[in-house]
């Protein structure tokens, strides 16, 4: 392949680069010639996307279909206040372009899927993982396999992050790593558990370092290897990795040959199915479910249930009901049961209504016999009902 040429302008804006003899003149035109695809423009896709086009990578492609929340500008630092309500994607487009304008940017406005995959990963040379649900994971890791792409993967999580080249020069795949996905509902999400703001930060930078080494073939790339870091302890770790032998898509004994569903290989059910999954569970709970515009009106209609807020203490200081009548961590509902009257009916809430579900469930095997979860949780009553509520 013939490389670009440099500019005079581009000669000056990449000349840190030029003066390391691992990069020169050669290096720089190959990031100049290079394509990478960034999955998601959120708190791993922004300082990666950033580092990128800053660094001269020609050609990027972003994927994302979400809008920018306030609560994304935490950590999701290529978005600004005034994009708030608006496509992320237009507001990554806008910041990386301002950034270096003499690269190209592709924008894939559209949920990542088995049908679309290898449309969007074909024209790049590397892609880049900074998603944070495991059915993408699965079906990126997928894709770049079948495709012979390398993918730079990184993941985040309260304090904790982990970052691996998968599918590169003979290494190990993300199936390799997990085979199976975790059962629904065993990993909260960054909105359940939280997030340090600048974690994504060093993960996605770690990734966009990746990038550079393989496009430029310099250094030993994280192939092989899961890097563990720990913000609280300041601590970076490493395990080995092996390809597993038996891997259904990346060994010698592969059996899956083209993408598959990932919502139901994850346990994730469809609209419709979770709308038949909830009624059926509903059923065999024990408990009720109900929305929180329901449970306002049973309230105004002068209901008085028992309120257990089952949220931690730290987020009841962020905001919280004040006829709320008693907060108990959902998982420590079983040792407060003296505290919760069998004598009337309980309404059980948490942020979201996860937490509050399980600890439902705790109060049905202990013997309650009318309790309801609020779906949607205080985060939902603030969205619907009190707007003068903060949300988190």
């Amino acid at each position: 392949m013939t490389l670009p040429t440099l500019s005079n302008d581009e000669i000056a804006r990449y000349s840190r680069h030029l003066i390391l003899p691992e990069v020169g003149m050669e290096g720089q035109r190959k990031l100049k010639a290079a394509s990478v695809l960034c999955i998601g423009a959120g708190g791993l896709g922004s300082p990666m996307a950033l580092y990128l086009a800053a660094a001269g990578v020609g050609r990027i492609g972003i994927v994302d279909f979400d809008v920018v929340d306030e609560s994304n500008l935490q950590r999701q630092i290529i978005h600004g206040t005034e994009w708030v309500g608006k496509p992320k994607i237009e507001s990554a487009k806008s910041r990386l372009l301002s950034l270096n304008p003499t690269i190209q940017i592709d924008c894939y406005e559209e949920p990542l899927t088995s049908e679309n995959a290898f449309r969007i990963f074909e024209p790049y040379d590397v892609v880049a993982d900074g998603t944070d649900n495991f059915p993408t994971r699965y079906l990126v890791n997928d894709a770049c396999v079948l495709l012979g792409k390398p993918n730079v993967y990184g993941s985040i999580f309260r304090f904790e992050g982990q970052a691996s080249v998968f599918g590169y020069q003979d290494g190990p795949c993300y199936r390799c790593l997990y085979e199976e996905p975790p059962p629904p509902g065993l990993v909260p999400s960054c909105a359940e558990g939280g997030v340090l703001g600048i974690l994504p930060g060093i993960i996605g930078v770690v990734q966009a370092t990746e990038i550079c080494k393989i496009i430029l073939g310099i250094g030993t790339t994280l192939s092989g290897r899961l890097m563990l870091y720990n913000a609280l302890d300041m601590k970076f770790r490493e395990l080995k990795l092996r390809r597993n032998p038996n891997c259904v898509l990346c060994s010698d004994k592969a059996t899956q040959t083209e993408l598959i569903d990932y919502l139901q290989f994850c346990g994730v059910p469809t609209a419709d199915e979770g709308a038949r999954e909830t009624d059926a569970a509903a059923a065999d709970e024990g408990f009720a479910r109900q929305g929180v515009l329901e449970v306002k009106g049973r309230l105004d209609a002068g209901w008085k249930p028992f309120v257990l807020d089952v949220r931690k203490p730290h987020e009841a200081d962020i905001v919280k009901f004040d006829w709320a009548d008693l907060l108990v961590p959902h998982e420590d509902v079983g040792q407060h049961l003296a505290e919760i009257p069998k004598d009337r009916e309980i309404l059980v809430h948490c942020k979201m209504g996860g937490r509050s579900a399980k600890a439902a469930a705790v109060l049905v095997n202990a013997g309650y016999t009318s309790v309801t979860n609020m779906e949607g949780g205080i985060v939902g009553w603030a969205q619907q009902i009190d707007t003068s509520l903060p949300t988190y």
